[in-house]
């Protein structure tokens, strides 16, 4: 889905319903899986599932509730010593981002019209410490690899923004009064 959204250009104008629906499809079996086993670590499901549990998790935007509880049962799992702390560090920082709130690992980043920004981060002396504690290169090392455009104009960025924040409205991320 994603490859053929991408091909046709409309998988960049904001969250393309049939994209949303994979999301929340996948997220489903992998609440499924969760009630069933816990979360699917990779002890349970070997290393390319657990990433793939990971990576369901990370793009159940349209989720918060979900999100927030797979970043519960993340930080559980780093604490025991089953998934890699990177996990976690993603999305923690998509959860507080989503949320209108600084992150802590720098892993959420935005294409503005000068190019690839880093999200608002919290005490961001000390974020690349942060990102090389969880297993992260630096956060110049992750610009370096966002570069080459296209950018959007001003405008585009601006409606963009707007568009999101209504999205975050409508799905639970953030009050109207938020953000």
């Amino acid at each position: 889905m994603r490859e053929e959204l991408a091909q046709d250009g409309s998988l960049y104008h904001g969250y393309h319903p049939r994209m949303e629906a994979v999301h929340r499809d996948n997220a489903n079996e992998l609440r499924e899986i969760i009630k069933q086993v816990g979360w699917p670590n990779e002890q349970l499901v070997g290393r390319d599932g657990a990433e793939a549990a990971w990576l369901i998790a990370q793009h159940a935007i349209s989720e918060p509730g979900f999100m927030r509880t797979c970043c519960e049962l993340l930080d559980r799992e780093v604490a025991a010593g089953r998934v890699p702390a990177w996990q976690f560090a993603y999305i923690y920082d998509r959860v507080r981002v989503s949320e209108g709130l600084p992150q802590r690992y720098g892993t959420q980043f935005e294409v503005t019209p000068d190019g690839p920004r880093l999200c608002s981060t919290e005490d961001p002396e000390s974020v690349n410490a942060r990102r090389l504690s969880v297993g992260l290169g630096t956060v110049a090392e992750h610009l370096v690899r966002l570069q080459g455009g296209p950018y959007p104009t001003a405008e585009q960025y601006q409606a963009r923004k707007a568009e999101e924040k209504a999205w975050r409205i409508k799905v639970g991320w953030i009050g109207a009064d938020d953000a």
